[in-house]
């Protein structure tokens, strides 16, 4: 078998491409990149980085006019500024809306054009990062499990039965991941999860708080905080 994983250099993307090395082999396995107008290229950096590690194939996919009137706080058009705050505080704020950061449907457009690409390339079975602590309070609907079944009954009947999706994390949480993760000794200091495009990490913005808290609930430090 053959795998395809969303790899967006961040913690979680990072570690699903782990375990799928793990189940498939190195040589089996294509890390997919999608440039969607973000405000920095850290996370394309990092993806790279990552692949270069595991010697997979690396693919990229610039999808950025699909979300040029988009508002999203991470794309290089808007003008709203990231929030420095959890996404717990973030919810509060929102009428049951999505958080700012939130990327339209993007998860949706990643699997669509993954599936292609998939397909394309002799693959059975697409990964990606989803967990259950995007998924709370709405803040990314497109990380649910909800989301995650219909995608896959989709791809799999669009697909002639030929290719399914695969969330490995999505009833997880990131605390899980990161646990998962450090027995897998994925490389998290190549990683990047900020929303910023600093140096080092804000440890303001609601992933780089959701990313140490996972690292310290498992005893550990955050590679990138050292």
């Amino acid at each position: 078998m053959k795998a395809l994983v969303l790899s967006s250099g961040g913690l979680d993307s990072t570690t699903c491409l782990a375990l799928a090395i793990e189940k498939f082999g190195k040589e089996n396995v294509i890390a997919l990149s999608v440039f969607y107008g973000q405000k920095h290229d850290k996370e394309l950096q990092a993806a790279k980085k990552v692949a270069e590690y595991y010697g997979v194939v690396h693919k990229s996919l610039d999808l950025a006019e699909i979300f040029k009137d988009s508002d999203c706080s991470l794309l290089q058009g808007s003008s709203q500024e990231i929030p420095e705050e959890s996404y717990d505080e973030q919810l509060k704020k929102t009428d049951g809306k999505p958080v700012s950061t939130y990327v339209p449907f993007r998860n949706g457009l990643f699997l669509s054009c993954a599936a292609s690409i998939a397909l394309s390339n002799g693959c059975d079975v697409i990964y990606y990062g989803a967990h259950s602590d995007d998924a709370a309070g709405s803040a990314y609907p497109d990380c649910s499990d909800e989301f995650n079944k219909a995608m896959n009954e989709a791809i799999y009947l669009g697909s002639g039965k030929e290719l399914h999706i695969e969330a490995p994390f999505v009833l997880l949480t990131k605390v899980d991941v990161v646990r998962i993760g450090t027995k897998l000794k994925v490389p998290y200091e190549l990683t990047w999860s900020c929303y910023e495009g600093g140096d080092k990490p804000c440890g303001k913005c609601g992933t780089c708080i959701d990313r140490r808290k996972a690292f310290e609930l498992n005893g550990l430090v955050d590679p990138l905080e050292v």
